[in-house]
């Protein structure tokens, strides 16, 4: 085996180690890593593979195929393989496994890494841990498109007020805006007064709404210590602009159930959830 071989066995056998200094080591002083996703230079290359492993405390390369291309350079071709039992980009972890096919060309000058350019299929780790792919603009004519999560205890009566917050931030802000907005409502879930939240995120802007019981209920937001800690960082140096609000309905419409026989629309509560042809209708989906 060759020495440019040796080195980036070397490469990969760190990795499967789980040694983020000998990673880095293989590397010259200016080396750089690249892949679909990210570009790094540096020491950053040991702190992206430690947040890998936290995503994946058990990931491993299995090297199919290795060969010198000329002019110092490696081409391996690997399979990647893992189970996601942390937070993968802000998001909790499913327990899935990932098997994940790629290459590897890497260059190599005196015996270190210059560079490493690694391709596959960036849409596959997502996809295998059952995460939505969206293709989309940020912006077109008066739209802005983002993205959307809803979290429901289940309740099925009426809101009776809703709070809306909103959040102008730059991209960088927004993964600590998004955890600290999850956080907050995982400790909401547990408030008696509470029925559910939706957060969106479009162009520059967060919007939160949260649903309740009445509107005094609204005042329990103030016992979170997650929520709490977000409103410091607001004051202190987080954001750009914000707003919070609280609306009282002025009227919500009755929940109309589709029956699973007849096909008739009916008013669940006017009902008593039995259609008009004396069929049980299906239960109803919480208002928010």
């Amino acid at each position: 085996m060759s020495n440019l071989l040796d080195v980036a066995q070397a490469y990969f056998n760190a990795w499967n180690a789980h040694d983020s200094d000998a990673i880095a080591n293989e590397f010259n002083e200016n080396g750089e890593y690249s892949d679909p996703n990210i570009r790094i230079r540096g020491r950053d290359i040991g702190k992206y593979v430690q947040s890998l492993w936290e995503a994946f405390p058990d990931l491993s390369f299995e090297i199919v195929s290795k060969a010198e291309t000329g002019n110092g350079m490696v081409a391996a071709q690997w399979l990647m393989k893992g189970i996601n039992k942390g937070a993968f980009r802000g998001l909790p972890p499913t327990g899935k496994e990932i098997l994940l096919s790629g290459a590897d060309f890497i260059k190599i000058t005196n015996g270190k890494i210059e560079s490493v350019v690694g391709y596959y299929d960036s849409k596959a780790v997502p996809e295998q841990l059952g995460l939505q792919i969206m293709v989309q603009p940020d912006k077109l004519g008066p739209f802005s498109f983002g993205y959307s999560v809803f979290a429901q205890t289940g309740k099925l009566n009426k809101p009776g007020a809703f709070a809306i917050t909103g959040i102008w931030n730059t991209d960088e802000e927004t993964p600590e805006i998004r955890d600290r907005g999850r956080d907050t409502v995982k400790e909401l879930l547990k408030m008696e007064g509470f029925i559910g939240a939706a957060l969106a995120r479009a162009g520059e802007r967060s919007i939160t709404v949260t649903a309740w019981n009445h509107p005094e209920d609204v005042r329990q937001i103030l016992q979170s210590p997650s929520h709490n800690n977000a409103k410091k960082r607001f004051w202190d140096d987080l954001a750009n602009a914000a707003y919070f609000s609280v609306w009282v309905p002025h009227h919500i419409n009755p929940m109309w159930v589709r029956c699973g026989e007849c096909k008739k629309m009916n008013s669940y509560e006017k009902s008593n959830g039995l259609c008009s042809c004396g069929s049980k209708l299906p239960d109803p989906p919480p208002y928010f």
